[in-house]
């Protein structure tokens, strides 16, 4: 076990230590006075059922940040194993929405229904969290389906298919 203090000296021992946490990845959506955006996050979490929040970090430093610190409305879609391209498509750009069947919500929030869960949600809070925020958003539709998710660990992606290991059991 590497032990070792995070400093700005050691950024990248701090990012390969919690790159051993594996996540879930997402794509968050909004619409903006510059039209629909989106970028893919993995920084979401649960965070209360009653009242139903959700929350997730953008990073301030994102060119996008800005528009998602202002938006009243957002939406996070969950995604499934086979959509990679997908999380790498919004990685590089908040408008690639054609590579993906996209309408707008009641609340006009760009959002899709090739996801494995799908939470639209109305801003609640946005907390200053050094050099990212946390949006803290009020769940008010939620949808999902089943299969096995779109993960992220140490840099690379991959997948957990809950009927496989069930099998290897």
């Amino acid at each position: 076990m590497l032990h070792f203090e995070p400093t700005q000296d050691n950024h990248r021992m701090f990012r390969d230590a919690l790159g051993r946490f594996a996540s879930g990845v997402t794509i968050v959506t909004a619409n903006t006075p510059q039209g629909p955006v989106g970028m893919t996050a993995n920084s979401f979490t649960s965070v209360s059922m009653e009242p139903p929040l959700v929350l997730w970090c953008p990073a301030k430093s994102s060119s996008r940040y800005g528009l998602f610190a202002q938006a009243t409305d957002f939406a996070i879609h969950v995604l499934g194993a086979d959509q990679k391209a997908l999380a790498l498509a919004f990685a590089r750009s908040g408008t690639a929405f054609e590579a993906i069947d996209a309408a707008l919500s009641d609340r006009d929030v760009p959002i899709f229904d090739a996801c494995l869960a799908r939470f639209e949600c109305e801003t609640y809070a946005l907390h200053d969290a050094g050099d990212h925020s946390i949006m803290v958003g009020m769940v008010r539709h939620a949808a999902f389906r089943h299969g096995a998710p779109l993960i992220f660990s140490q840099g690379d992606f991959g997948q957990f298919d809950k009927e496989v290991e069930k099998a290897n059991v």
